[in-house]
């Protein structure tokens, strides 16, 4: 099925289009055939009547603006995939679930925004679990179409992934973007949390909840941020190699064999070209540190459908109702005790990181690759304390031997530091795609 993985770079197409060596409509042209080739098997978009004739018609508009090539914005003409729980103009929400669209609908989200006002055109919706919540999407991994692609962003790391677009916009509550990259073998940037808007995307657990996006490459991603990152600023990228921390503890211990010792090898080689690695003991008590993070997620998961959940209870799917109702049973005295709590571990990861000079922690993106089940998607906990802390998170694919499923090296930014991730990413990248096998 390798013929389905047939990611492309988001800097080259846009400079393409930026310098009028390719048009809107051709670009557009390009997306359309090949989701008619792999989308019937990876299933990443939402199904729409005429997507043909909607892109085609956003490509002509846009080309008969006549903006010059040396003045086209930085995704100009980009087909743009977009997470089915973040509102577009024109498009309908369904969230993946079976309510009324019209129950979900709202104005067009902030990151929409970003990415129109750069030129980019909406090449459709990207298919989600049931409110972004633990139920499975119908998308596959182009990898292996009988394997999960992971996590409720697993329509927009597919589409990526299968070529369709070379940019997708996804969303984080705790691993829902991160694992889908690593199994389906792209780029996944988490930014900050508050990094990216949430204006027009249904909540989750919003002080959890990040906007995010998946592309072929770190270069892809950091071009993204530069539209998408409020005050995004390539020049606080700092010079020199990351000290890169290893989270020693119960929290590694997650990660299934295979993917331990590929992680193992995989430091060992960044540490033979020079890298400085330092192992920390961190998350000693992880299950005890995650459980205010769990209960913030369900009470804040229950409170954004307490409204909905009354009225079509019954069209949701078991799972997701499951965590609603599990959610109903904190207060709000619980869920501001857990929130205190939330800071102070929020503190001991940032004081663990000074202490040690750690720049960057590097950690497993998934605790294996994607299981062979596509009710399943896959774990949690390796993304689990990072997104609780709101820190800005990014997987690389590892290099790997023909046949193997991806994996993925994940790396972790203090907060607010989105743009030495990137840059220090830009870097590892070299290394983590070329040593891994």
């Amino acid at each position: 099925m390798e013929d389905l993985v047939q990611p492309v770079s988001l800097v080259r197409v846009a400079e393409r289009l930026r310098s009028g060596d390719t048009e809107p409509l051709a670009e557009a042209e390009r997306t359309l055939r090949r989701i008619a080739e792999a989308d019937g098997t990876v299933r990443a978009f939402v199904p729409e009547p005429d997507r043909a004739g909607r892109l085609r018609a956003a490509a002509r508009e846009l080309a008969a603006r006549g903006t010059a090539p040396g003045d086209r914005p930085a995704l100009y003409g980009v087909p743009v995939g977009v997470k089915d729980i973040v509102h577009v103009d024109g498009l309908p929400t369904a969230a993946g679930s079976a309510l009324p669209p019209e129950e979900l609908a709202g104005p067009q989200a902030a990151v929409v925004d970003r990415l129109v006002g750069a030129g980019a055109l909406i090449a459709g919706k990207t298919a989600t679990g049931e409110f972004a919540v633990t139920a499975p999407a119908p998308t596959r991994n182009p990898h292996h179409p009988d394997h999960t692609p992971g996590g409720t962003s697993s329509g927009t790391a597919a589409a990526v992934a299968a070529g369709m677009v070379p940019l997708a916009i996804g969303t984080q509550t705790i691993g829902s973007l991160i694992r889908p990259a690593a199994y389906c073998g792209v780029v996944g940037f988490k930014p900050s949390h508050g990094r990216i808007p949430l204006d027009g995307v249904l909540p989750v657990a919003p002080t959890f909840d990040t906007v995010g996006v998946a592309a072929a490459t770190v270069a892809d991603a950091a071009l993204a941020a530069e539209v998408l990152c409020d005050g995004f600023d390539p020049s606080k990228a700092p010079a020199g190699r990351p000290v890169l921390g290893v989270p020693e503890g119960p929290y590694l211990d997650f990660a299934e064999p295979g993917a331990r010792a590929a992680y193992d090898r995989q430091l060992a080689a960044l540490a033979a070209a020079g890298y400085e690695i330092v192992r920390v003991p961190l998350f000693e008590k992880l299950e005890e540190e995650a459980f205010p993070l769990f209960v913030i997620n369900l009470y804040e998961l229950s409170r954004a459908h307490a409204e909905r959940f009354g009225r079509f209870g019954e069209l949701y799917d078991e799972r997701t109702a499951q965590a609603i109702v599990q959610g109903q049973g904190a207060s709000e005295e619980d869920h501001r005790a857990c929130l205190e709590q939330r800071e102070h571990f929020r503190g001991a990861i940032a004081e663990a990181a000074r202490a040690h000079g750690v720049d960057l922690w590097a950690a497993p993106a998934a605790t294996g690759p994607a299981p062979g089940d596509l009710g399943n998607p896959g774990e949690s906990v390796m993304s689990l304390p990072w997104s609780g802390a709101g820190l800005p998170c990014l997987t690389l694919p590892q290099a790997r031997t023909e046949g193997e499923l991806p994996l993925g090296f994940q790396l972790v930014g203090h907060p607010g530091g989105d743009e030495a991730l990137l840059a220090w990413a830009a870097e590892l990248e070299r290394q983590v795609s070329a040593d891994a096998a």
